[in-house]
């Protein structure tokens, strides 16, 4: 790889090809171990929790998805056009918990990504300190698909099928050779939708299930995202502008993408069609409905998706003046530029490691978790 492509200018992060284990076999390597991430790596026994253990969560709480809604009627897009004057309450049920079916199955495929993602990083990422991060990354994410395939498993059944947009990220990062775009596109896109989301649901959840399984989540989360935030404060401001220029451009590009088309009705055609509705007419009323004004009104709570992952790559510097107007269109970008560093989840992931530790015998009295200032001070 060309020296753009690779955009390294901190060892912590050189990479190797992945068919060049020779390479990790290199004496001097194994002595030339960055810090960066100690803290981190350190902190992974405080948020340790089972997925198949009911001392950490039990899948066996009941919930009767034919009566009970999993997410507040307003959650739900549909419910907010003229679909809600075609259906019967029942019917609204089905359709919101079926959407949060969905939203399980897709978080489920990107912690599949995830988990084989930080894999592939183990094959090329140099540093022994970077490389045993992603080693414990990887292991956390293994969980995670264990924690959310049981729960769809527990309320469902089993999955929808992966979305076309979101697969196609999935697989374009995870196939990449680019360290860069792993981590972008990853550890802050992906990670940075993820935070929004768990965040959401922890707080809007009426199933106390699948509040806690995020919270437990939410632990692990917190620290994935913040590898990427050392990769971004070591990286971006040493960029020469031409490559700087080309990671923005490409996480604007992703955003776009996923904002316009991650969760289409094209998508979720088959639920529709449970219900007597054409794909194409609840389109059109979602159109009709969710106006750029009003898309840009629900933007404004602090747990929306789309504002996290913005505020996501606004501290990570990649947003700069030059994109920023783009973002404009849909958030309040002073009021994101005024904000701490601190994310939505953090506080949230904070009380989930003091419960951890109390339930793991630590006392709860020892965390280690600044998610403000640098990892590696």
């Amino acid at each position: 790889m060309s020296s753009n492509e690779k955009m390294t200018v901190d060892s912590a992060y050189e990479a190797v090809a992945p068919e060049d284990f020779p390479a990790m076999m290199d004496v001097d390597r194994y002595g030339a171990r960055s810090t960066a991430f100690d803290k981190i790596i350190s902190a992974t026994h405080d948020h340790f929790w089972d997925p198949l253990d009911e001392k950490y969560i039990d899948y066996g709480q009941p919930f009767d998805l034919e009566r009970e809604l999993l997410m507040p009627s307003d959650f739900n897009m549909e419910l907010k056009t003229a679909v809600s004057d075609k259906l019967d309450e029942k019917q609204k049920i089905y359709l919101v918990n079926e959407n949060v079916r969905w939203t399980m199955s897709s978080i489920l495929h990107g912690e599949q990504g995830a988990l084989a993602l930080s894999a592939s990083l183990c094959h090329i990422l140099k540093d022994p300190g970077a490389q045993e991060y992603a080693a414990n990354q990887t292991r956390e994410e293994a969980r995670h698909v264990t924690g959310f395939a049981k729960y769809i498993q527990a309320r469902w059944g089993k999955p929808t099928a992966c979305g076309v947009v979101l697969e196609q990220l999935l697989t374009e990062i995870v196939a990449s050779p680019l360290v860069w775009k792993k981590l972008v596109g990853m550890q802050m896109i992906v990670e940075g939708l993820a935070m929004g989301t768990f965040a959401t649901f922890y707080a809007k959840t009426n199933d106390p299930l699948l509040r806690r399984l995020m919270q437990l989540v939410m632990t692990d989360e917190a620290f994935h995202h913040k590898f990427g935030k050392i990769w971004a404060d070591r990286t971006v401001p040493r960029l020469p502008e031409s490559e700087r220029e080309l990671i923005e451009d490409w996480a604007l590009e992703v955003f776009m993408t996923l904002m316009r088309n991650s969760s289409g009705p094209e998508q979720k055609k088959e639920i529709y069609e449970r219900l007597g509705l054409d794909w194409r007419w609840v389109q059109g009323a979602l159109a009709e409905a969710l106006t750029d004004r009003n898309m840009r009104a629900d933007l404004q709570e602090s747990t929306n998706v789309f504002r996290v992952l913005i505020k996501t790559l606004l501290k990570a510097g990649i947003i700069t003046e030059r994109t920023a107007p783009k973002y404009a269109a849909y958030v309040d970008m002073q009021e994101l530029y005024g904000e701490g560093d601190r994310m939505v989840g953090d506080d949230i992931a904070e009380e989930g490691i003091k419960y951890l530790q109390d339930l793991n015998g630590a006392g709860g009295g020892n965390a280690v978790f600044a998610l403000s200032g640098s990892a590696a001070e």
